[in-house]
């Protein structure tokens, strides 16, 4: 089958496929956090009552205070006292953590883990560096747990089509996003952006789930640290997609700005196997 057989093929069977109005949402009380960030005025209390009115992210919420991940002294009993010990931006990503996996509940495929994975690696790897640099350290965590949205929907709507995305590889990063419009009629960049309009996000996020494959986009602040991030979950094996040109890991600390690379375990198999800790710790909640 040539390539231009196999694009049209996949375009016919998935070209009328995606419309973010027919993706399920996300889950209210995640958007209600990441609306927190834009201005609204909302306390912490009004964020507990939020989570308390829902019996599954509450009992969530209790598991991640009592896991290994936060490691308190003593026994976390109630989403309030959870919420008093995590502090309002932690549990603010707490709650948008557990609402990526909750949304994500009902398709893990093989394919939707690894997206999954991808996506709390680039987070952890993102919040680690904001806070060595004193910036918002969990706008970075849920910026980084964002930034591929549009992947996962895509290889939910469209199994069969990202599939072949998968299977075909790339040499860089900007190949796959060539390789999703001829397979799936759209790259997850541009449906990354869909579903942020559609669920009306702030701006903020629209940028970041469409631009960070994006080297022209000069990001600034928080926001920049995503796409190095993402550079580097794949590097230490949290990848999607591996491109086979890809750089290495001292290669890609190096566009870390200081004084954060140098914080970063010199060894790439150490800070993987922290994060496959973190992983595993939420996984388990």
């Amino acid at each position: 089958m040539t390539l231009a057989t196999e694009t049209s093929k996949a375009l016919k069977a998935t070209e009328l496929l995606w419309d973010p109005d027919r993706i399920p949402p996300f889950p209210a009380i995640a958007l209600k956090a990441l609306n927190l960030m834009s201005g609204t005025d909302t306390s912490l209390l009004e964020l507990c009552n939020l989570i308390r009115s829902d019996v599954a992210f509450s009992t969530e919420v209790l598991k991640i205070a009592n896991s290994p991940l936060v490691a308190f002294s003593k026994n976390v009993t109630s989403v309030l006292q959870a919420a008093m010990l995590l502090g309002f931006q932690r549990m603010r990503s707490v709650v948008i953590t557990l609402g990526l996996k909750a949304y994500l509940e009902g398709s893990f495929t093989p394919l939707i883990h690894s997206c999954w994975q991808h996506s709390v690696a680039c987070a952890t790897i993102a919040e680690r560096s904001a806070k060595w640099r004193f910036m918002d350290k969990d706008f970075a965590y849920t910026a980084g747990i964002l930034h591929d949205i549009g992947r996962m929907a895509l290889a939910t709507v469209m199994p069969e089509a990202y599939a072949r995305v998968i299977e075909r590889g790339a040499e860089q990063p900007r190949d796959v996003l060539q390789s999703e419009r001829e397979l799936c009629g759209i790259d997850h960049c541009e449906a990354g952006r869909s579903l942020m309009t559609a669920w009306n996000l702030p701006e903020t996020f629209l940028a970041i789930t469409a631009c960070h494959h994006d080297a022209e986009a000069h990001t600034s602040g928080t926001a920049s640290l995503v796409p190095p991030s993402c550079e580097l979950a794949d590097s230490l094996g949290f990848a999607v997609i591996r491109c086979r040109s890809g750089r290495s890991y001292a290669e890609i600390l190096a566009a870390f700005p200081e004084p954060g690379r140098n914080r970063f375990p010199a060894d790439a198999k150490e800070l993987a196997s922290e994060i496959a800790n973190e992983i595993q710790s939420i996984e388990s909640a």
